[in-house]
């Protein structure tokens, strides 16, 4: 899938004699397929095109360093190369403003608005997607049709769907995603007549089919977790895997987890088993030096559907496999200790040792668990991050549980277990998360009934 890049890669590696324009020469939907070296290369190279005394347009230049920035922190969640993009992108429009070009001026606002919901969802800041809408809101009432008209449209739809995420019912969760359908067949009509367009087209599905996976699985609701299974697949089938690579191992991605999920719902094994092998797949044909973060994502999501095939079997070799892959996206989340991403896929390692010592009867395999979730919490702020360190508290008090069970013998871990549930139920509490005080509560009175049973 990624031939061509490397292709690139062979013929301009030793070469940098290309021009001013880089190796995309401002295509912007050609950077995927660019490794994430030669993806940097272009994004110093569109910024010191920008700086020349005697460069031609510079906002449009800017703007180009904007988008390349933007890509290379979408595949590191790298906060520095996000900011550059976004302080480039502002840069680009007031020099559009300035010269009363509206078109230009709206595209590099998109940019802006576009960096601020990557950093929401790479650092979990609300705040990110506030300033996101004013953006967006900006440039709907400055154009009225082109690409930015419909950008904006979705953004709007992505940041109050996001908003209402934890709290909508079925009915209102069909109404926010009705609100991505007249942008979506905008971008798609304008992508007949410009293949830029199509990458953004297949975004806007998969934002709203991440979405409809996020309510689905709260809600337990099958029916929209099917309709993400059939937004995932529209959005690959209206790419190109030799053109826009990363785009359609992104909607695969998202095409396996929303099976998986439904399986999960369902109750049907061969539903997750498909989700997990289309995950698989996705995993073939995505490599780390291309984009670390979405190799990593995929590492994650396969791990989850493993986890979900195990617990549906009762097949702890499918545990075991699951915690492979979580060790293989540690290889480049191990150091990114901002992204809420890396506190999951900890926590859900843990849970995976758990559930495979309990199939196993192996308690060396929940010592090490237990080790592994007291490492993560220790390099976890309860004031930057409280929700992840809710939850690690909630799966490190899974295990004290776990253990207990296993062994009929109380050595402080149920005084241990209380203690963590109780300070994640706070902060569950605080943000509204009612599944997961659900969850919380009910450990607590498990451990409650098992002391009343020993009473007895």
């Amino acid at each position: 899938m990624f031939e061509l890049g490397r292709e690139l890669k062979r013929l301009f590696a030793h070469d940098r004699r290309f021009d001013a324009e880089g190796l995309s020469r401002g295509d912007p939907a050609l950077l995927e397929l660019l490794d994430l070296k030669l993806l940097s290369d272009e994004a110093r190279g569109a910024d010191v095109a920008a700086g020349r005394i005697g460069s031609k347009d510079k906002p449009v230049r800017r703007l180009e360093a904007a988008i390349a920035w933007r890509e290379v922190a979408r595949r590191t969640g790298d906060a520095a190369a996000l900011r550059k993009a976004a302080a480039i992108a502002e840069t680009a429009a007031a020099g559009f403003e300035a010269e009363r070009r509206t078109d230009g001026w709206a595209r590099a606002r998109c940019e802006q608005a576009f960096c601020a919901l990557l950093g929401a969802e790479l650092f979990g800041d609300p705040g990110l997607d506030a300033a996101a809408e004013v953006a967006f809101r900006e440039v709907r009432a400055a154009v009225r049709g082109g690409v930015c008209a419909p950008l904006a449209d979705v953004g709007l739809a992505a940041i109050e769907a996001r908003r209402r995420l934890a709290v909508a019912d079925a009915q209102e969760a069909r109404e926010l995603c009705g609100a991505f359908q007249a942008p979506i067949l905008a971008l798609e009509n304008q992508a007949r007549r410009s293949t830029t367009v199509r990458p953004l087209a297949a975004e806007a599905r998969l934002a709203r089919a991440d979405l409809l996976c996020g309510w689905g699985a709260r809600l337990k609701d099958e029916t929209l977790l099917r309709k993400a299974v059939d937004e995932a697949a529209a959005a690959a089938a209206r790419v190109d895997a030799a053109y826009e690579p990363l785009t359609w191992a992104r909607a695969e991605i998202a095409h396996g987890q929303a099976l998986s999920l439904l399986g999960e719902t369902t109750g049907e094994i061969d539903l997750i088993a498909a989700g997990a092998q289309r995950l698989a797949d996705a995993v073939d044909h995505l490599t780390r030096d291309h984009s670390p973060l979405d190799w990593a994502r995929t590492q994650v999501a396969l791990a989850q559907a493993l986890q979900s095939l195990g617990e549906a079997a009762g097949d702890e070799r499918a545990f075991e496999q699951a915690v492979s892959c979580y060790d293989r996206a540690s290889l480049v989340l191990k150091d990114a200790t901002t992204l809420p991403l890396r506190g999951v896929a900890a926590s859900a390692r843990a849970v995976c040792l758990a559930r495979s010592a309990e199939l196993t009867g192996d308690l060396a395999v929940l010592d090490v668990a237990e080790a592994a979730m007291k490492m993560e919490l220790s390099s976890k702020s309860a004031r930057r991050d409280p929700v992840g360190w809710a939850l690690a508290q909630l799966h490190l008090a899974r295990l004290y549980e776990t253990r207990l069970a296993m062994t009929g013998v109380d050595r402080g871990e149920r005084a241990s277990a209380t203690l963590a549930l109780d300070a994640a139920l706070d902060v569950f509490g605080e943000h509204g998360l009612r599944s997961l005080s659900v969850l919380a509560t009910d450990a607590l009175a498990r451990l409650s009934g098992a002391v009343v049973r020993e009473a007895d």
